[in-house]
């Protein structure tokens, strides 16, 4: 199946916020999938197309990369580049990277690669060299690439530098995430010059994640001074990034052309976007609204995907068991990396279970009027992960449910 997100009618319907109207939205999600066994993932249209003209509206006019690591459905990935505004992919893996340039054209790998099979591959691959670019951040990285597919021996490979956009806080320290060890603008230029020196690379582009602006919500619910700490700390780290990032990308661009500054990501696009030196922003997690971004001051996106789990047997009046439902979030480990109960509403985790592999147990009074065979719909916590349980997600629209869309486990892909 395919969606076509600029569909006649699908703007007025987004425009509905049904999300808003909880019992309207959840139960017309079951109705739609209630003939398909669980787990279900589904994926409101509505709330899709809200979250994807938002992002637009909140890039400012530049183009935005889709980070595929938060959606992992070629569907979507193809129906999200059909629409204004949107513009290439940022894949996680090489081999991700030549699956999707097959039918994309413009794929940057988000990290550096040291998958042998696959860059033998792409060297071969004349097609596939001129629409991927490979992420580097050392030459070691060119060496092995090398090592591999000598130059005189496969096509000129595209690449692209990542220059480190943490923040080094007089009182903090380190803030954002381990990622490229190139910091400086003079670093940044050195690495410039020895990619362009060597044969059968061409420097076209610098990728700069700022994953402590983007991916830390700055308005946690109920904790009125956390936020406004995490919001001081990413305008300081923002104002000293944006000088940082202008001085590296002057300096690479009198040595060699840049076809692209890519920068930001879901929780920075206004931030980044107004950085003259950056040309695309990146974006992914926003498009399906995970709950991780429910605590963003700047914007709110919608549930635009959630996952299913049916109720298997009841252990105490007020308690009912879910078949599954242990999808935890990577990062540091902490409550926040759980599923998030949605609906019915005022459902909680057995304090000492959580959610389990097999299991998940959940209390409240809404779970006294749960039957045996009832659904049960949570969130996670992050975007793309989900796609990892199923072979394919359920497209709603209006409240009824589409043909299954392939996730890429459903395509019998399994890039990490």
């Amino acid at each position: 199946m395919t969606v076509d997100l600029a569909a006649p009618g699908l703007r007025a319907l987004a425009s509905r916020r049904r999300w808003t109207r909880p019992a309207e939205f959840w139960q017309g999600l079951t109705s739609a999938t209630a003939h398909l066994s669980a787990p279900v993932v589904a994926l409101s249209l509505d709330a899709l197309h809200a979250n994807a003209t938002d992002l637009t509206r909140r890039a400012g006019g530049l183009p935005i990369r889709i980070a595929s690591k938060s959606i992992r459905v070629r569907g979507v990935l193809e129906a999200v580049l059909a629409l204004p505004g949107y513009r290439g992919v940022l894949a996680y893996t090489l081999p991700e990277a030549l699956w999707l340039a097959e039918t994309i054209d413009d794929v940057v790998l988000g990290y550096p690669t040291v998958d042998r099979a696959a860059i033998a591959a792409l060297g071969t691959d004349a097609r596939a060299a001129s629409r991927v670019t490979v992420m580097i951040d050392s030459l070691e990285q060119l060496d092995l690439i090398d090592a591999v597919a000598p130059h005189h021996k496969r096509a000129e490979l595209r690449v692209c530098l990542d220059f480190d956009a943490s923040w080094e806080a007089p009182l903090l320290g380190h803030v954002g995430v381990l990622r490229s060890p190139v910091r400086t603008a003079v670093a940044l230029r050195e690495l410039a010059e020895q990619v362009v020196r060597r044969p059968g690379f061409r420097l076209v582009g610098i990728m700069s994640y700022e994953a402590q602006i983007a991916g830390v919500a700055n308005s946690p619910a109920g904790r009125p001074l956390l936020g406004a700490l995490l919001r001081e700390v990413q305008r300081a780290s923002g104002t000293e990034l944006r000088e940082r990032r202008a001085q590296a990308v002057a300096a690479v661009s009198q040595i060699s052309p840049l076809e692209f500054v890519n920068a930001g990501g879901t929780g920075s696009l206004e931030r980044t976007a107004a950085e003259e030196v950056v040309t695309e922003v990146a974006a992914g997690s926003g498009l399906f609204g995970p709950h991780l971004f429910d605590h963003y001051r700047e914007f709110a996106p919608a549930p635009a995907v959630a996952f299913a789990l049916d109720v298997v047997r009841r252990p105490r009046a007020d308690t009912v068991t879910l078949l599954g439902g242990g999808w935890i979030a990577s990062g540091p480990p902490g409550a926040d990396r759980l599923p998030q109960v949605v609906w019915p509403q005022h459902l909680r985790f057995a304090p000492r279970e959580g959610a389990g592999e097999v299991q998940t147990p959940v209390s409240g009074a809404a779970a006294r009027s749960l039957a045996i065979g009832d659904r049960v719909w949570l969130r996670h916590t992050k975007s793309g992960e989900p796609m990892e349980h199923v072979d394919a997600v359920v497209p709603v629209c209006a409240g009824v449910g589409g043909d299954p869309l392939a996730t890429y486990r459903g395509e019998g892909r399994s890039f990490l």
